[in-house]
C-alpha cells in the first residue's frame, strides 16, 4: 500500500513538547512530523523539560526517536531554528551558535512568502511570576504536573465509556478569573514588543494557549503545546498562515492522531544513576545524534549588522536571527 502523501508546508511552528514528561503526547507529534515536509522548522522552547527531568528522571525511547526525527530533516534540507524556553533555558547560553544543521537563537525572525516579517520568542520574559518569583513558578509547574496525571487516569475511564477528552488542567484555567486576566495581558504585551521591533507578527508559545489573531495591527500567534492542545503554526507556500489542531480538547472533540499506551514504552536505562548523571547521558545522546545530522560547528559572525545576523550561507536567506548583544535587551519585559 503507498503511503500517503505528505502535506508540503513552506514553515512550521512548534513549541512547549515537554520531551522528558509523562504528559508530552509523543504519538501525536510523531503522526504529525511523519505527516508533513517544510522548508523551515521553527522550535520556540520547552522542547525538553530540563525541570522536570531534575525532579525525576523520565525518558522514554520514543522521545529520542522524537529528537532524531527534528534532526533529520536537516539532512532533507530543512533549516531548524531552535529558541530556548524557560524549560530548557540551560541552551540560551548556546545563542548564536550552529549545532549541525540546527540554530540556536533566543530571538529569530522569518520572512514569510507574500513578504511579512514575523518575530519569533519563547514569551517568558514576558510571565513575571517566572522571571522574578522562582519557588512559586515551580510550585506551579509541580500542581499542573499533578493535575495533568489525574487526567491520564480520569480520560483512561472516559475512554473506555466512550466519551471524548476533556481536560481537567484547562477547565481550572479557565475558572480562574486572574489567570484569564494574565493571558490577556501577556497577549498585549507580546503584541507590543512586536510593533517596537517592527515586526508584522509575532510568533510564540509559553502558555500552553493556541491563538492566531491581531491585536492592535499585529497578527499575534502562539504555537499552543503538545501536552493537551497538540498544535501547531504553519506557513502554506502562499505566505498564509494557519493553527492546526489535532483533536484533545478541539471544538469538534476528534482525536485525529493515534494513541500510543504510555505503559509499553521502554525508558532509557537509569537505574541507581543520579539525575546529574543521567542528564550527562542525555546531552552525550544528543550530540552524537547532532554530529549524525551534520558537520558539528560553531558559528560566529563577526561581521553581522547590528541588528541580525544572516542563518543560511545563501545571500538570498529569508531568516535572521538575532546577535548576542540584541538578545539580551530582548530578554527585558516591555514597560508601561
Amino acid at each position: 500500500m503507498a503511503n500517503k502523501p505528505k502535506t508540503k508546508y513552506r514553515a512550521v511552528w512548534l513549541s512547549d513538547i515537554h520531551l522528558g514528561t509523562k504528559a508530552c503526547r509523543v504519538d501525536r507529534l510523531v503522526a504529525f512530523l511523519q505527516s508533513i515536509s517544510c522548508d523551515y522548522l521553527y522550535l520556540l522552547g520547552d522542547v525538553i523539560d530540563l525541570w522536570s527531568l531534575k525532579r525525576k528522571w523520565y525518558w522514554p525511547t520514543s522521545h529520542s526517536d522524537v529528537i532524531r526525527r527534528l534532526l533529520k530533516r536537516d539532512v532533507k534540507g530543512t533549516k531548524i531554528v531552535f529558541v530556548p524556553g524557560n524549560h530548557d533555558e540551560l541552551f540560551r547560553e548556546y545563542n548564536g551558535l550552529h549545532f549541525g544543521g540546527v540554530e540556536v537563537s533566543n530571538v529569530a525572525y522569518h520572512t514569510t512568502a507574500d513578504g511579512k516579517r514575523v518575530m519569533m520568542i519563547h514569551g517568558d520574559m514576558f510571565d513575571h511570576i517566572v522571571k522574578n518569583y522562582t519557588l512559586i513558578t515551580h510550585l506551579g509547574d509541580w500542581a499542573y504536573d499533578w493535575l495533568l496525571a489525574i487526567n491520564i487516569g480520569l480520560n483512561a475511564v472516559r475512554r473506555r465509556l466512550g466519551w471524548g477528552y476533556w481536560s481537567l488542567a484547562a477547565y481550572v484555567k479557565r475558572r480562574v478569573k486572574k489567570v484569564i486576566s494574565f493571558v490577556s495581558g501577556y497577549e498585549q504585551s507580546v503584541a507590543k514588543y512586536a510593533r517596537q521591533h517592527k515586526a508584522d507578527m509575532i510568533f510564540c508559545g509559553h502558555i500552553h494557549r493556541p491563538d492566531l489573531r491581531e491585536i492592535d495591527g499585529v497578527m499575534y500567534g502562539n504555537c499552543g503545546d503538545w501536552v493537551e492542545s497538540c498544535s501547531a503554526l504553519v506557513e502554506h507556500l502562499d505566505g498564509r498562515i494557519e493553527l492546526l489542531r489535532f483533536g484533545m480538547h478541539a471544538e469538534d472533540g476528534s482525536e485525529r492522531l493515534p494513541h500510543i499506551d504510555e505503559h509499553a514504552e521502554a525508558q532509557l536505562e537509569v537505574s541507581g544513576v543520579a539525575h546529574s548523571e543521567a542528564l550527562a547521558r542525555l546531552s552525550m545522546e544528543f550530540a552524537a545524534d547532532l554530529t549524525a545530522s551534520g558537520e558539528h560547528r560553531a558559528v560566529f559572525d563577526d561581521e553581522a549588522s547590528s541588528d541580525s545576523s544572516v542563518l543560511r550561507p545563501s545571500a538570498e536567506s529569508d531568516i535572521h536571527t538575532a546577535t548576542s548583544k540584541d538578545s539580551a535587551g530582548d530578554l527585558v519585559a516591555v514597560g508601561d
